[in-house]
């Protein structure tokens, strides 16, 4: 009986053993698939919150583009009690009232609002940024033209020297004297005699800031459009001072004005009114310096040629047979010239030429000698370029051939 009832025990101590194991096994196994189940929850709600944000974010630019259209305007007086005057940028003037969200502080005449286009109400104030076309003015990098590169100018490079480059310089040989230097120089003359040339050669040679601005850049379409860029290219050269204000073509904004003048010649003439209280008006232009060229100096208005604000006039003649040899000279100076040219003798076949046209004609005599295959350039190669740029088609009989004897 004893050995019977010690091998049921020895069984059912083994069948014990067996099954905890196998629920072990089976533990794990439940495990296992509990930590899966885990982590695709977890996968599961990821997702849910990624898709809830995408949803929040297309919610919110579905009610930004449901948004009241707004005008844009400028606050031109306070009234109180909520109350502004603002000019729309369509051209009316409204009073209109102001969120409760905005600061009193930051209304001031001249910001830049945004109105309601429902209730015309000011609900923001826009902050002012710079204009890129303005900034876009600004020469960063020196022009490779210098003093030594123009020819024939000598008394209109001291003159430039004297009026721009010197104040900027030496500020303290004036200070000494007692005197205020030159505000601004004209550059007057025929086309093609070097006046881009010398302002280009005074932006190498300062360190001040180069603002370069064509004077048709001024003319805009939409009314005080001209004036305000004007102001800002003034704003931005006083910020920059040291700086200098190259205005080119200045004849196409500063025409004389006249009382019967179209719509659009009246906004030339409000821009032109702006270029002039810039230049001096008020307000201290400090270390600007004003620096300009035309081919129509007789078309310019008369306030714009008085001391204060042009206080050099500097003619840029068409050069002479010395001049011309000169340029001629400097054009040629990195080309392989054969020993039979003779500068003197082009400069006296060239009577009617300027800087642009002798420029012309030794790129012309080069390219002959190219298409020619020759080991340099030759004076016949200048004496055609002559005739095939300084002839004009419609008189061919004006030179003989002779005169290339």
């Amino acid at each position: 009986m004893d050995n019977k009832a010690d091998s049921e025990s020895t069984d059912f101590s083994k069948y014990v053993v067996d099954r905890m194991q196998q629920l072990e096994v089976k533990n794990d196994l439940l495990k296992k698939q509990y930590q899966k189940v885990e982590v695709e929850k977890q996968f599961a709600e990821d997702q849910r919150l990624k898709y809830e944000r995408e949803v929040r974010k297309l919610r919110s630019e579905l009610n930004r583009l449901k948004t009241t259209p707004q005008l844009l305007g400028t606050l031109v007086e306070v009234l109180g009690d909520g109350k502004s005057i603002v000019r729309a940028s369509t051209g009316p003037e409204f009073i209109v009232g102001t969120s409760q969200f905005i600061k009193e502080d930051d209304l001031k005449p001249g910001a830049q609002v945004a109105l309601n286009k429902e209730h015309l109400s000011i609900v923001s104030i826009i902050p002012m940024t710079s204009d890129p076309t303005v900034h876009g003015m600004e020469v960063i990098e020196s022009p490779d033209v210098d003093y030594d590169q123009i020819g024939g100018l000598d008394v209109q490079i001291e003159a430039v020297k004297e009026a721009v480059e010197l104040p900027l310089t030496k500020p303290e040989i004036f200070e000494r004297i007692g005197i205020e230097p030159p505000k601004g120089v004209l550059l007057f003359g025929p086309p093609g005699t070097g006046k881009t040339l010398l302002a280009k050669a005074v932006a190498r040679r300062t360190d001040a800031t180069f603002i370069q601005v064509v004077g048709s850049e001024f003319v805009q379409k939409y009314i005080g459009e001209g004036a305000r860029l004007v102001r800002d290219v003034f704003e931005m050269a006083r910020k920059k001072s040291p700086s200098i204000i190259f205005i080119d073509e200045l004849d196409s904004i500063g025409a004389r004005r006249i009382n019967d003048a179209g719509s659009g010649d009246r906004e030339v003439q409000r821009t032109l009114v702006q270029l002039l209280a810039e230049m001096d008006g008020f307000d201290s232009r400090g270390e600007v310096r004003i620096l300009a060229a035309t081919n129509r100096p007789d078309i310019l208005d008369p306030a714009l040629l008085r001391p204060g604000r042009f206080d050099r006039l500097v003619y840029v003649p068409m050069p002479n047979r010395e001049a011309r040899a000169e340029i001629l000279r400097i054009h040629t100076a990195d080309m392989t010239l054969a020993d039979d040219v003779d500068f003197d003798h082009l400069a006296a076949l060239t009577d009617d030429a300027n800087g642009a046209d002798l420029k012309a004609i030794a790129m012309e005599a080069g390219m002959s000698a190219v298409r020619e295959e020759k080991d340099a350039i030759y004076l016949c190669d200048f004496e055609d370029a002559i005739k095939s740029i300084l002839i004009p088609v419609s008189k061919p009989d004006q030179y003989s051939a002779g005169m290339f004897a």
